[in-house]
């Protein structure tokens, strides 16, 4: 059970996120009143590709891939959603259902933010309204971008590009569910394909790879290879 205490906080802490910082305090004490809390444990589907969109939700804690899946079971991961981030941002504002499906990576919890309150604040503020059209578009040159890296670059090319956004002062760090496997979902390759790409730069000097860290050597010479 949530406090109101958790949920004012909750209310404080939307108006942080640029999703919803162009929302008056009121519109914010909306969403926060209308919040659903829910925690998910590791590998638990927090809600399934081609089901009606519940609403929108802001992770508290944990972290949560969007993927998207084949037939025959294999993934590609679109994104991965850590703390303060807000997810499921385009089903929420359409009568289609969800685009893709969400997994907790290890123990998270979520605020879910309905789908009725949402678009009623979309109505009533201009402002917001505003603001998530401009987060749609970014939405769409992310997608776009995505696109082309799986079309146009090789695995190697993905991989020094994914490095070297991801690093912070010259290191990815690797939780638990930052496997081979998952880097390869998030690459749009195999695991096999995933762990000779890392073999190969960690080989060219570019990178150093442990269990629990990436650290980036020759930043340049991986620069140049990501383009």
């Amino acid at each position: 059970m949530v406090s109101g205490s958790s949920r004012s906080d909750f209310a404080g802490r939307l108006g942080t996120i640029p999703f919803f910082s162009r929302l008056e305090e009121g519109g914010l004490s909306q969403l926060a009143a209308g919040a659903e809390w829910r925690e998910y444990a590791p590998g638990e589907v927090i809600f399934l590709e081609a089901e009606p969109a519940p609403g929108l939700f802001v992770l508290d804690s944990g972290y949560v891939k969007i993927v998207k899946a084949s037939a025959q079971g294999r993934e590609q991961s679109l994104e991965f959603i850590a703390p303060g981030q807000p997810f499921n941002t385009v089903a929420v504002f359409t009568s289609q259902p969800n685009p893709a499906t969400a997994i907790a990576l290890e123990a998270s919890a979520a605020w879910m933010l309905p789908r009725a309150t949402v678009s009623r604040l979309l109505h009533e503020s201009p402002a917001f309204a505003e603001q998530v059209i401009e987060s749609m578009a970014e939405r769409m040159v992310f997608l776009v971008g995505l696109v082309a890296d799986l079309s146009l670059r090789s695995v190697m090319e993905r991989l020094a590009r994914l490095l070297i956004e991801q690093a912070v002062d010259g290191v990815v760090q690797r939780p638990r569910w930052y496997t081979v496997p998952e880097l390869a979902s998030r690459l749009g390759t195999v695991p096999d394909v995933a762990q000779r790409a890392l073999g190969k730069l960690a080989a060219d000097g570019m990178i150093d790879v442990s269990r629990r860290e990436i650290r980036i050597k020759d930043g340049e010479a991986l620069e140049a290879l990501a383009g």
